[in-house]
């Protein structure tokens, strides 16, 4: 187990390396990987089964230690990168299918890479875990409806068929692990460790498989897209910090509430996407996918070697008063 442990962490912090590799190889050998497409939401299922078995009560008592943080964090998760989004696909005048695309990734939760890019940031951990937790059981509601609100101009939306495909892929397979863990708590603690490298073979998975199948979409419109992603990611960590600031949150709990914004579930995007509307509108959730787990853990290192620096100086000017 502690090998499998050594390897989940591996995986895990090399995590955007293995979904640009294997998005390169769905891109020039697709018919590889697109036997992939029709098992997406099981994939997502599996991962999401995963975040269950390791959901703790303990995962919650952010709302009553720090429920301003917590509030914040969570109404910042479902406005900022909605309208975000919205603004975007108005600025630059995308594709009907892309623009529902960028709304749709924008309206999901945050992702659970969100809470080790906290750690790795030295920011508030627990108020990040109860934050993806929340706004991930919140997410059958607000992120149809939210989608439909601002995307149906583009396109049809149900309200309806998104709420039972997260119901499916999130909400049971989450209640289903946290069942599993309180009936067979020894043997989960065991195999926790592994869970990480579970998710990063499906995210790469769900990734490689929407490269896949829109490969000729793709060359027309990859580097549009990629733009508008970017833009999308970064402009989100920079409103969270800001508003977190505005609040007069600490500084830890800026950095948690920041990279909760900044970072989505795009496994959840994807799923949605290829489900209910066009596979062109899954490309941006891959690329999100791709993009968030290299301008976080760069963020997370920045912001992390500052606080160890200014640790070392605080450190140094109290051994000089003393």
């Amino acid at each position: 187990m502690k090998t499998i442990g050594k390897i989940s962490s591996f995986a895990q912090s090399t995590f955007a390396l293995w979904v640009i590799i294997f998005a390169l190889f769905s891109f020039f050998v697709p018919e590889g990987f697109t036997w992939i497409a029709p098992h997406i939401s099981l994939l997502l299922g599996i991962i999401m089964f995963g975040m269950g078995l390791t959901l703790k009560a303990g995962d919650f008592k952010g709302i009553i230690k720090a429920p301003k943080s917590v509030l914040i964090g969570v109404v910042a998760q479902y406005t900022i990168m909605p309208l975000l989004a919205f603004g975007l696909a108005y600025l630059f005048q995308l594709p009907a299918e892309v623009a529902v695309g960028v709304i749709l990734v924008g309206c999901c939760p945050g992702g659970t890479a969100s809470n080790v890019m906290t750690f790795m940031a030295k920011g508030n951990t627990a108020l990040s875990v109860t934050i993806t937790s929340i706004s991930t059981l919140l997410a059958p509601i607000l992120t149809p409806a939210l989608t439909l609100l601002l995307a149906s101009q583009w396109l049809p939306v149900s309200f309806g068929a998104m709420f039972m495909s997260i119901v499916q892929v999130v909400l049971l397979p989450i209640a289903l692990g946290v069942i599993v863990r309180l009936m067979f708590s020894k043997q989960v603690k065991k195999s926790v460790t592994a869970l990480p490298l579970v998710s990063v073979i499906g995210i790469v998975a769900v990734a490689s498989a929407v490269v896949a199948v829109n490969k000729e979409s793709i060359i027309t419109t990859g580097l549009l897209i990629f733009a508008v992603v970017v833009l999308h990611n970064v402009l989100g960590l920079l409103v969270g910090f800001l508003l977190a600031k505005v609040f007069k949150l600490d500084l830890d709990e800026q950095k948690a509430v920041s990279i909760e914004v900044g970072m989505q579930n795009s496994g959840l995007g994807a799923t949605l996407a290829m489900a209910h509307f066009a596979p062109i509108a899954a490309v941006p959730s891959a690329i999100f996918s791709v993009w968030h787990n290299i301008s976080g853990p760069l963020l997370a290192t920045w912001w992390g070697k500052r606080s160890d620096n200014k640790g070392i100086d605080d450190s140094t000017k109290n051994n000089k008063i003393s």
